[in-house]
């Protein structure tokens, strides 16, 4: 019997070899995506680890390191959801590059939980429901257990569904869920539930009106002036020496001892910041403004350093605010256990503040989530941001920022990403009246046509009478408003009705 080819052995080998290939390139695939979700896992168990030290010894440990699991995976959510809105705008506009607002978000939302989350903490984790009423040990602690559970349901299913949901009103809606299932209706604090509520009916438009109204300064002082260069040369330094006396009068009440700063003091201090700052900002500006033409272009070059500087400022609120998301109920549980527990050092919990290891543990899960999932979120809103221009997202940020900041302030937790979106709408409604209705617009555009020699025709006002073209050229799409009224409208009951849920399976297990 002859000898079989050698050809077909060598492409039977090559075959099998190029299987081994592709299983090689699937297996690294797939344990690319892995990555992430393991990184997760470890902060998750360097977390727990972490709390052992301090609660260790309680009656309750375990119930305290399943709480501290769920609050760092809900702030890993709220990092990566959020650090978008956040720095989003200044990556789109190639201001810093991915791994700079990575590191710089990161830096300040610990920064912002860590200096000023304790207001918003207190609110969530003690003035919701009246937790003075609950006398049993431990069951403030399984109903808050109970509302972290519920809330990171149904953020996660939000998020399969792709709806734009806000953590704040999940877990806002899922405490008092398990607070009514707990004890009663008569536990929730009605009023101040009206109150949130009416923030977060007030707070986005307010967000929207401030970021109008500084689109509003910036075109008419900046943009519309026949030399934009010299206009902005003046008003960008101005803008950012502003935003650094508001922060640090801002910081200095967040610092200080309750009323142990006069209040002419603190508006010294903040001007004196301003002021070094606005020196600092007009060397910088200058230089940068050097040999560009007049033209809005270059008038995005000039606005990069005040983005960056409305991004660190957007991420210290959003710290500032949203930590309490994920701590506030972990607060409360170790004040709830602490209180029957005979462990000195967690005598701090049962303060009005949360103690300095829970809000750490907040702080740097929202800061793991941003480094973890932020660049895939990034570049997705900040090519979309972009098409606002540097002004316009600049606009955006520092209205978000001072909203929230200022929410912050008076502890009442407000959703960031919907005064961040109202910020937009804002902004796109003030774009649509100017473009239609500015005089200052167009007396602009007929010196620019009359300086070229071109013959000048004011526009009339045909979208009255082609009710089609003028839908078309809206700026803002009405249906996006209209959708994040649902998801406002529906969140809330159905986190309520969903802890209250899980309470109840809780108790029938485990109580």
């Amino acid at each position: 019997m002859p000898d079989r080819p050698a050809t077909p052995e060598k492409r039977t080998l090559d075959k099998d070899l190029d299987k081994f290939t592709y299983v090689e390139d699937a297996t690294y695939h797939v344990a690319r995506r892995l990555v992430a979700p393991g990184i997760g896992l470890i902060f998750l168990g360097l977390a727990m680890v972490f709390a052992g030290i301090y609660v260790l010894d309680l009656p309750r440990a375990t119930l305290i390191f399943a709480a501290v699991a769920l609050a760092g995976y809900m702030a890993m959510n709220i990092g990566a959801k959020d650090v978008a809105n956040n720095v989003g705008a200044a990556v789109g506009a190639r201001a810093i590059t991915m791994t700079q607002a990575l590191v710089m978000a990161a830096v300040f939302e610990i920064l912002g939980a860590m200096i000023a989350g304790g207001p918003v903490i207190n609110t969530i984790s003690t003035h919701i429901v009246d937790t003075n009423r609950i006398i049993s040990i431990g069951k403030l602690a399984w109903l808050m257990m109970a509302a972290l559970l519920a809330a990171a349901l149904w953020i996660n299913f939000a998020t399969w569904l792709k709806a734009p949901v806000s953590t704040t009103h999940t877990i806002v809606g899922a405490v008092v869920g398990a607070g009514a299932a707990a004890v009663g209706p008569e536990l929730v604090n009605w009023n101040i539930l009206a109150a949130i509520s009416a923030g977060w009916v007030v707070t986005p438009f307010l967000g929207g009106a401030i970021a109008a109204g500084i689109l509003f300064f910036i075109e008419t002082f900046i943009i519309y002036r026949d030399d934009k260069i010299a206009a902005a040369r003046y008003w960008i330094p101005i803008l950012i020496g502003l935003m650094a006396g508001a922060f640090a009068g801002y910081l200095v009440v967040q610092l200080e001892p309750k009323d142990a700063i006069p209040p002419l003091l603190n508006l010294a201090i903040g001007i004196g910041v301003g002021l070094i700052a606005w020196l600092v900002a007009r060397p910088l500006v200058a230089a940068q403004s050097a040999g560009l033409e007049n033209k809005n272009s270059s008038l995005r070059k000039l606005f990069r350093l005040p983005l960056i500087c409305s991004a660190a400022l957007m991420s210290f609120a959003h710290g500032a605010n949203d930590v309490a998301n994920a701590i506030g109920p972990l607060a409360a549980i170790v004040r709830d256990i602490g209180l029957g527990g005979s462990l000195g050092v967690v005598a701090e919990a049962t303060t009005q503040r949360a103690p300095f290891w829970v809000v750490m543990i907040g702080a740097c899960g929202i800061s793991v989530g941003v480094l973890l999932y932020g660049p895939r979120l990034i570049r997705l809103l900040g090519e979309q941001i972009t098409k606002l221009n540097p002004m316009r997202a600049y606009c955006v940020a520092v209205s978000a920022a001072l909203t929230v900041i200022v929410a912050a302030w008076f502890g009442f937790p407000v959703s960031s990403t919907h005064i961040a979106v109202g910020a937009v709408f804002g902004v796109g409604f003030f774009r649509e009246w100017s473009t239609s209705r500015s005089r200052r617009r167009l007396d602009y555009m007929r010196k620019r046509a009359e300086a070229a020699g071109i013959p000048w025709h004011e526009p009339d006002n045909a979208d009255e009478r082609n009710p089609d073209e003028a839908y078309r050229r809206r700026l803002v799409r009405r249906s996006h408003f209209m959708t994040i009224i649902a998801a406002w409208a529906i969140t809330v009951p159905v986190a309520a009705l969903l802890a209250a849920a899980v309470y109840w399976v809780m108790v029938a297990l485990f109580i």
